[in-house]
């Protein structure tokens, strides 16, 4: 890695981020995980970029489902971050550890987070390590009183269920 390379990875990593976590289901399994690249990327249409790590057993099947639903995780449910973010779906189910319902087009929805949205997979785009999810948001269920948890708060405390490679 260049001089240049290693002093980007430092600034961006002092950056903070909503932390998002992103579920998907394809009938039959059920897979989620935290995500540490997003951003809303057009106002009209609305559109998101959700970026998963091809490390992550979420990524894999995504890679075969048509939708994503993207949670905020408020402050009050460290719980889920912890979970989806320190544990990988290789090892345990993190569904039977948490409460969630079956949303719209058979997406988990975790019910200890009132903000989410749940969006068409429109296109996959190869960013590196890392595929970006083109999303156009179609239920969206906003909570404004919710505090929510920045990445900054918990990356020290996490230890992602997967390599960071």
């Amino acid at each position: 890695m260049t001089d240049a390379g290693a002093t980007f990875l430092k600034l961006a990593g002092s950056l903070d981020y909503a932390l998002f976590v992103v579920t998907t289901s394809d009938g039959e399994r059920r897979e989620g995980c935290v995500i540490g690249f997003a951003t809303q990327c057009s106002f009209h249409p609305a559109r998101f970029l959700a970026c998963l790590s091809r490390e992550n057993r979420t990524y894999r099947l995504a890679m075969r489902t048509e939708a994503l639903a993207v949670h905020l995780v408020p402050r009050s449910q460290m719980a889920l971050a912890r979970l989806f973010g320190g544990e990988t779906g290789d090892e345990i189910d993190k569904f039977e550890r948490c409460d969630w319902h079956e949303g719209p087009r058979g997406l988990p929805i975790l019910d200890g987070c009132p903000s989410w949205f749940a969006g068409e997979i429109l296109a996959r785009h190869d960013l590196g390590d890392h595929v970006g999810f083109w999303l156009d948001p179609f239920e969206v269920h906003y909570e404004p009183d919710a505090e929510i948890v920045y990445f900054q708060e918990v990356k020290a405390d996490i230890e992602p269920g997967h390599p960071v490679t």
